[in-house]
């Protein structure tokens, strides 16, 4: 049963911001013996974003890393807006708010650990993943039953779709 309040939060969100490590990956860090830097995606995730997409809502990176994975993951998804090397997300934040004119409360934001507090604490919806430390579950709106890079990501845009009537939308592109 998800709750009232998360869904009612949903309903205003124009943008959702994810954080990469913890959320669309498991947080592994892989490296080859070149330096060259793995991560593994769920592509259930992606569909989310994408479908999330087609429902009007943006999907938008902000990472405290630095990686050229993620920029190609994010052109994959058709996500334009990706904020790299964020040493202070909630600064981040608030130039996202600025440039988009958004408010507070018409965005969600997805992470994972104490670093994303911040933002968690200010956005409209905070989500986090069903393995985040207690102090990010505390402080969340809506923590997914999935894992990091195992479907957490898509449970939030199924959440944001089905809490603005989106869902069965999408769901009948397939379901036919």
């Amino acid at each position: 049963m998800i709750d009232e309040n998360a869904l009612l939060r949903a309903r205003a969100v124009k943008m959702l911001i994810f954080d990469v490590d913890g959320v669309l990956t498991d947080g592994s860090l892989f490296y080859g013996d070149d330096g060259q830097e793995y991560k593994a995606f769920s592509s259930r995730d992606g569909h989310g974003i994408k479908m999330l997409g087609d429902a009007g809502v943006e999907s938008v990176i902000l990472s405290g890393r630095i990686s050229k994975v993620v920029l190609y993951r994010a052109r994959n998804l058709g996500i334009s807006r990706i904020v790299q090397g964020a040493e202070d997300k909630q600064a981040a934040y608030e130039s996202l708010l600025a440039e988009t004119c958004l408010k507070p409360e018409q965005t969600a934001y997805m992470g994972d650990d104490l670093a994303d507090l911040p933002v968690l604490r200010r956005c409209g919806l905070a989500c986090t993943v069903a393995d985040a430390p207690e102090a990010v579950k505390a402080r969340a709106h809506y923590i997914a039953r999935a894992g990091a890079g195992r479907g957490a990501a898509r449970e939030v845009c199924e959440l944001i779709m089905r809490a603005q009537d989106s869902w069965t939308t999408q769901l009948a592109r397939y379901d036919r």
